[in-house]
């Protein structure tokens, strides 16, 4: 099955932990400010193998890893 990240972009700070953990090279900072006014990351799909390794890392728990039809780990 299909594992890709999400990331909820409000709650994220920009703090680019994730970006130095992720192995394919998927997130990257968006370059765009959510409503709080911090710069947030973005997440390639197209790259991203659903690994967890932003999952783990993020210490805002901004990232939900999803299988095919939604289901969420």
């Amino acid at each position: 099955m299909a594992k890709k990240a999400i990331i909820n972009l409000e709650k994220c700070k920009g703090c680019d932990l994730c970006i130095g953990v992720c192995p394919q090279a998927a997130i990257h900072k968006s370059g765009t400010s959510n409503k709080k006014g911090y710069d947030y990351v973005a997440v390639d799909e197209a790259k991203c193998n659903g690994c967890g390794a932003c999952y783990i890392i993020c210490p805002d728990c901004c990232f939900t890893i999803i299988e095919n039809a939604g289901s969420a780990r």
